[in-house]
């Protein structure tokens, strides 16, 4: 039976843009499935877990995360800016695009808006909260315009909505999370485990 990787995920995350490439690249070689599960960090998760925004944590673990980002995007050879014009940013309707694609075009083509959001925060200087810059998304990676007409429906909401209540339910308290036959790896920085995790 075919492995599924269940993939907690927020676009504005820039550890979730470090991770996704890779993660996505893992999937192939081992034969697995991503089931993408963009959900409610911030407003939700964060709450309960104990999680604070950024600009709520003490300056140390602020500046420290910005060594990190350097650290890990030079490491993996990936483009970054790791202080991009517009972030924080809130990406709600991001997320709920990803779903109305998957939703409509399956798990990959979400996955490739996923991807393309992380790179409009994180390479593009391009605000992902603007809806301009998510049709812009779309039609760059062909997808129907009428995905963004499609977030703001009950359906996508109730799985935005069901997709945070099994985060919470698996012990999800930050972004990216997988999560393989209940197991729990949290960060880009447990992909290695994950590899191995679905190794034969």
């Amino acid at each position: 039976m075919r492995p599924t990787i269940e993939y907690f995920l927020v676009p504005n995350s820039p550890w979730t843009y470090l991770g996704h490439a890779r993660l996505r690249a893992i999937a192939a070689r081992t034969g697995a499935a991503i089931e993408p599960l963009p959900f409610d960090l911030g407003g939700q998760v964060f709450p309960i877990s104990g999680g604070l925004p950024l600009a709520k944590r003490a300056p140390q673990r602020q500046a420290y995360r910005l060594v990190e980002l350097q650290r890990f995007s030079q490491h993996l050879g990936v483009t970054m800016n790791i202080q991009p014009r517009y972030f924080p940013v809130n990406a709600d309707d991001a997320s709920r695009l990803i779903i109305a694609v998957h939703l409509a075009d399956g798990p990959e083509r979400a996955l490739d808006i996923a991807g393309a959001a992380m790179r409009a925060v994180w390479t593009e200087e391009r605000n992902l909260a603007d809806p301009t810059t998510l049709a812009a998304l779309l039609a760059e990676q062909g997808l129907p315009a009428q995905r963004l007409n499609d977030l703001h429906t009950p359906v996508v909401d109730q799985r935005f909505q069901a997709n945070t209540a099994r985060a919470i339910e698996r012990g999800v308290f930050g972004a990216p999370s997988y999560v393989i036959g209940g197991e729990l790896f949290w960060g880009q920085d447990r992909l290695d485990f994950v590899e191995r995790k679905l190794a034969p």
